[in-house]
């Protein structure tokens, strides 16, 4: 279930633009924003549509990015609502007036005024490129974006300038090495998301999420991945 969000005003994509992760206002965006801390809060599309830019985010982030995004206007010539358009999406043939996903080509279109899906095995998809899900692989106060793929699937501008979290982003960047992150791996079994995988002498190597036709996403640390792991009664296979 998605919310869709209007930003209007003068000063639109400047503020937006001082607050997201990524460059917004010319072209649909994938984006996030982030804790001071360079924390996850929520990720959302930002679509330009006449004089506003539309945020397309999970409904159940809506509230909480509205309520943060309005604690930031101060003097701003900005204006920030819900509206009623709804959206669909699909893959395959794009219709009229609908968008490519900015994230990844396999994602498709989204086209807003309507309403539907196309039948798509969302979480196949996802699962097989290793794309994240609000509230799933992406958790608000806990995961750090380019460890949630972010750079990889467009949701990051590192020549754009600051935004809130940006110095802890680009520090991650360019002055250390992820040690852990977003993977998929083979799943034998199932176990529910949020399951820890753990190595054969019981250390934590990571944590389940999305799992689909014998493939799952996993955040592992990167040098506790090998034989041997499992997720509950499920085993977690290279």
């Amino acid at each position: 279930m998605r919310r869709i969000l209007a930003v209007t005003g003068a000063d639109r994509v400047d503020f937006l633009q001082g607050l997201v992760t990524n460059k917004v206002g010319e072209i649909p965006a994938w984006t996030a924003l982030l804790t001071p801390q360079g924390k996850y809060l929520a990720d959302f599309l930002v679509i330009p549509e006449g004089g506003r830019l539309l945020i397309d985010v999970d409904d159940r982030l809506a509230d909480d990015l509205l309520r943060r995004l309005s604690m930031y206007k101060l003097r701003s010539q900005v204006q920030i609502a819900p509206t009623d358009l709804t959206v669909a999406r699909g893959i395959g043939d794009m219709p009229d007036a609908a968008i490519a996903d900015p994230r990844h080509p396999a994602l498709g279109w989204r086209l807003y005024g309507a309403r539907g899906d196309d039948g798509t095995d969302w979480d196949a998809i996802r699962v097989e490129h290793c794309i994240p899900e609000s509230l799933i692989e992406l958790i608000p106060n806990e995961t750090y974006i380019l460890e949630a793929g972010f750079e990889r699937l467009h949701g990051v501008d590192f020549r754009k300038g600051c935004y809130v979290g940006q110095e802890v982003t680009a520090r991650m960047k360019h002055k250390t090495e992820l040690k852990k992150g977003l993977v998929t791996v083979g799943i034998d079994g199932a176990a529910p998301v949020g399951t820890p995988i753990l190595m054969p002498d019981g250390r934590e190597a990571g944590t389940l999420y999305t799992q689909s036709g014998g493939r799952a996403i996993a955040h592992m640390r990167f040098d506790r991945m090998g034989d041997g792991l499992v997720a509950g009664d499920a085993r977690i296979l290279p």
